[in-house]
C-alpha cells in the first residue's frame, strides 16, 4: 500500500468505516497497483514503500526565486532570471572560489555538491528541474470554450472536427515555447555554467516528448551527460475521462522517438486511462510521490530533468514541501530537495477517491453559431517533432 494507518486504535476501526472510507479508496489505488504488478520485479521494488522505511522529502529553500512567497507565479519569466537561481554566497565559495572567477551555477553545483559528500547516509540531494510541456491543442479548445464547458463536454471527445486534441500535440506556439526553453538552455550552458542534466525523464504523452525534444536536442552537452531521455508511466496528466490525457501506443512513441528508452514493464496500451473516471488531486499526489520515490531511490545521479505537466508537476511539489507555484506552458521551477530515509512506516495521508463520471454541463456547451476554434487557423495535424 502507498500510505498506512498505524496506532493504539488501528484495528478497532469498525465494518462501516471500512465501508464508508475504504471501498471508495480501492480504485484510487488499483491504477497504480495495475501498473506495479505489470513491471518486472526489480521496478516493483523501485516503486512499492516498505514497511520498514520510507522517503521524507523537504525543499530546501532560499536558493530559488520560485521559493519565495514574493514572486508571482503569473508573471515570472525564467528566461529573464538564470532559471530562478538566486545571486547569493554559499558556505563553500571561500575553498572552491576565492579569486571570484566562478559563476553562480558553478558555484551552486559545488555547493549541492558539498551538501551529498557530507550528508547522513540516510540522506541525499538532488536539484530536480521540472518543465512544464508548451502549449498543447487542448489547452486552446479549453480556452476558446471555457473551464465549465470543456470539462463537462469537450474533454471527453477527440476532437472538434477542425483540431484533435485526444493524446494533445503541440501547437506551433507551443513549439516556440520549447525552442525558446532550447535556447535558455544553449546560452545558460555556454555562458552562465549552467549543469547539464544528467538524466532526463519524460511523460509518455505526446505534448511532453515533442516538448523534450524541442528543448533538449542539438545542444552542446558534455559527453558523460547526453540527451538520453527515459519515459515515465507515472510522470503523466491527471488520469482520466479526458482523452488529452490518454497516451498513444508505445509503438507510436518509439516510431517517433526510436532511440529514447522506456522504463522496465512500459506497456503497449495506455494501463491507467478510464473514461468513466478523474484521478483525484490527492491520488495524483500520491501517484507523484510514488515516483519520486522509484527515482530517488533507483537514480544516483544530482541533476535531474523532469518534463510534464501542470497538474502533475504542482502534485510532485505538493509531495516536496514546496510551495504552490503554477506553471504556465513551457514555462520550468527547479527545486533543491533533500531525501531522508526514515525508518518506520509513512505517516498516513488520507486519499480521496475518484470522481465517477464528468460534472453535468449547467449551460449548452456547444456553439450556437458557426463558431470555428480558436485553433482552427492552425494545422489539425502535428508538426514534425525532429529538430
Amino acid at each position: 500500500m502507498l500510505y498506512s494507518r498505524s496506532g493504539p486504535h488501528g484495528r478497532q476501526w469498525g465494518l462501516a468505516w471500512t465501508i464508508r472510507k475504504v471501498v471508495p479508496v480501492l480504485f484510487a489505488t488499483t491504477v497504480l497497483l495495475a501498473l506495479l504488478f505489470s513491471m518486472g520485479e526489480s521496478t516493483r521494488a523501485a516503486y512499492t514503500s516498505s514497511n520498514s522505511s520510507y522517503l521524507k522529502y523537504t525543499t530546501v529553500t532560499g536558493f530559488f526565486l520560485q521559493d519565495d512567497n514574493s514572486t508571482d507565479a503569473k508573471t515570472f519569466d525564467y528566461t529573464e532570471v538564470n532559471l530562478g537561481l538566486i545571486n547569493r554566497t554559499y558556505p563553500t565559495d571561500d575553498s572552491f572560489d576565492p579569486s571570484g572567477k566562478k559563476t553562480q551555477w558553478e558555484r551552486f553545483a559545488n555547493y549541492v555538491s558539498s551538501l551529498n559528500s557530507n550528508a547522513a547516509s540516510n540522506e541525499q540531494y538532488k536539484v530536480l528541474i521540472m518543465g512544464r510541456h508548451g502549449e498543447g491543442f487542448h489547452n486552446v479548445a479549453e480556452s476558446y470554450y471555457g473551464t465549465p464547458a470543456w470539462d463537462c463536454y469537450w474533454s471527453l471527445l477527440d476532437g472538434n472536427g477542425t483540431i484533435t486534441w485526444a493524446d494533445a500535440h503541440l501547437t506551433p506556439t507551443g513549439i516556440q515555447q520549447a525552442l525558446v526553453a532550447n535556447s535558455f538552455w544553449s546560452n545558460a550552458l555556454a555562458t552562465a555554467g549552467i549543469p547539464a542534466p544528467e538524466s532526463y525523464y519524460v511523460s509518455p504523452l505526446a505534448r511532453c516528448l515533442a516538448t523534450a525534444n524541442y528543448t533538449f536536442s542539438n545542444l552542446s552537452l558534455p559527453e558523460s551527460r547526453p540527451f538520453a531521455p527515459v519515459i515515465k508511466e507515472l510522470l503523466r496528466e491527471s488520469l482520466g475521462l479526458h482523452t488529452c490525457d490518454r497516451r498513444s501506443s508505445k509503438t507510436w512513441i518509439h516510431s517517433e522517438y526510436p532511440p529514447w528508452a522506456f522504463e522496465p514493464g512500459f506497456s503497449e496500451d495506455d494501463p491507467l486511462w478510464d473514461a468513466n473516471t478523474r484521478e483525484s488531486s490527492s491520488h495524483q499526489v500520491a501517484r507523484l510521490k510514488t515516483l519520486l520515490d522509484d527515482i530517488f531511490s533507483s537514480d544516483n545521479n544530482t541533476f535531474i530533468s523532469l518534463t510534464s505537466h501542470s497538474g502533475s508537476i504542482g502534485a510532485a511539489l505538493k509531495a516536496l514541501g514546496h510551495r504552490t507555484f503554477s506553471l504556465v506552458t513551457g514555462a520550468v521551477i527547479p527545486v533543491l530537495v533533500k531525501a531522508e530515509r526514515l525508518s518506520g512506516q509513512a505517516p498516513y495521508t488520507s486519499i480521496e477517491p475518484s470522481t465517477t463520471g464528468a460534472p453535468s454541463c449547467t449551460a449548452n456547451p456547444t456553439p450556437t453559431t458557426a463558431a470555428v476554434s480558436a485553433a482552427a487557423s492552425v494545422s489539425a495535424t502535428p508538426t514534425s517533432t525532429s529538430l
